[in-house]
């Protein structure tokens, strides 16, 4: 089992030498046992020990603060939390509570302290989030949480429909510690997830925002979300008409929504790449036209996706540099791209290294997605990245700021105002076509002669 590190122990101890009880709790106890029970079974990539420890305690909160006196931070005394200074970091400890009732599906309205560890526990969402664990390695576990987590089986704590009606996120947690963790969702577990949907509409957007990041890049999203387009819909409506679109197309070989989760698990856990593996065919069904010999197309795919994607990241409050990456992966995601050096420096100009890597990532992703008989075209891909890699390594030019010149140069010509900047951009792009090398002498006697 994982130390529990230094500036924990440190807390523990001092609780424990003032007469209190106090115990590691929740993900920090539950990452623990899991890394451990995958390690026993050889896992190749087993659940990394966590790196946030939170402490419980029967002392009251400002009991907590007179054992740790200056050190102590009263960061949410009304929920009995403080927040101890330790030179690992900041410790969080919090009393054992029991809560109100959940008017808005979210915060409990009051909060009781309570004396007792297990009602403590019993107030937490799932059982594997509802063990705690003591200084002496004693794992108390009143729910069966280390059973479940030797099952693979994530399960509420209770009745499920009572722990997501008092907080609807949790229903979203919990498609996140199955897409993290691989945990399977118990059936009564997994139906109320179904059932209580609705309520995440009344969850503020950034806290759905931060938990479907997570969602999409754990390692089982696939899983994940397969279990739950009905819960996606409830913040996401766009998403239903990809579940059982069949696209009528030999290229293809899943309906709309298996492909784009089909994608995304073949993509690199990076969030802004899972988000548009996920969303770029979510134009297709509006799209859809049959030809004389009923096979399927859908022109024009690529622009309805990028104006849907837009307005549901819009409408979740994603930070824009992110959703206006996204949407660029989606507007390129079908682009052809030609294998050749001016094609590669092309694509190179308008999205930089980085967005050309994620976006070969994408086609390659949306391509193992298809019907096997096609995977071929990963050769083609293969090719662009080989292209690529060699001009990098060549610092072929692509950006104004690799030009042989600048502004200044031009400026030494007689040139002003705007008609520098139009000037480098028509250098660079006689560059990056191949027009004219990237040698001063040469770029200066282009624009001393035009």
């Amino acid at each position: 089992m994982a130390a529990i590190p230094e500036g924990v122990r440190e807390v523990l101890e001092a609780l424990e030498a003032a007469g209190h009880e106090a115990w590691c709790v929740g993900g920090c106890v539950r990452d623990t046992l899991l890394a451990d029970l995958r390690m026993l079974n050889g896992a190749r990539s087993p659940v990394l020990p966590p790196e946030d420890w939170d402490v419980t305690t029967s002392a009251l909160p400002e009991e907590t603060m007179a054992v740790f006196g200056e050190r102590a931070l009263p960061t949410g005394l009304k929920h009995g939390t403080v927040t101890v200074r330790t030179a690992e970091g900041g410790v969080e400890i919090t009393t054992y509570r029991l809560d109100g009732a959940y008017r808005d599906h979210r915060h409990p309205e009051s909060v009781t302290f309570t004396r007792s560890l297990e009602e403590d526990l019993a107030r937490r969402d799932f059982t594997v989030n509802a063990m705690a664990l003591s200084l002496r390695g004693e794992l108390r576990d009143p729910f069966g949480g280390r059973a479940d987590l030797e099952e693979g089986w994530l399960r509420c704590v209770g009745d499920p429909d009572r722990r997501f009606q008092e907080d609807a996120l949790r229903i979203l947690r919990g498609m996140r510690f199955s897409a993290v963790l691989g945990l399977d969702e118990e059936d009564e577990t997994e139906r109320a997830m179904d059932r209580n949907r609705e309520l995440l509409r009344e969850i503020a957007p950034e806290r759905i925002w931060t938990e479907l990041v997570k969602l999409l890049c754990g390692r089982y999203a696939k899983e994940a979300l397969d279990n739950h387009p009905l819960v996606i819909s409830a913040f996401w409506p766009e998403v239903l008409p990809m579940v059982g679109f069949d696209q009528r197309n030999i290229h293809h070989c899943c309906d709309v929504w298996n492909h784009s989760t089909v994608a995304l698990a073949n993509t690199p856990p990076i969030p802004e790449l899972r988000c548009a593996a996920f969303l770029h065919d979510i134009g297709k069904p509006s799209t859809f036209t049959l030809d004389e010999s009923g096979v399927g197309h859908f022109y024009g795919h690529a622009k309805a996706s990028v104006d849907l994607a837009e307005g549901m990241l819009r409408r979740l409050r994603a930070p824009s540099e992110f959703r206006k990456r996204v949407l660029r992966l989606i507007a390129w995601h079908d682009r052809d791209i030609p294998r050749t050096d001016k094609g590669v420096r092309r694509a190179l100009r308008l999205l930089g290294e980085e967005e050309l890597r994620l976006l070969l990532a994408l086609k390659r992703a949306d391509n193992l997605a298809q019907a096997f008989a096609y995977h071929g075209r990963q050769l083609e891909i293969d090719r662009g990245e080989a292209i690529l890699d060699r001009l990098l390594a060549e610092d072929a030019c692509f950006s104004l700021k690799q030009l042989a010149v600048n502004g200044n140069d031009l400026t030494a010509l007689g040139l002003r105002g705007p008609a520098v900047g139009r000037a480098l951009e028509t250098l660079l792009s006689k560059v990056v076509d191949g027009e004219l090398p990237n040698q001063r002498a040469a770029l200066l006697e282009f624009v001393t002669e035009s």
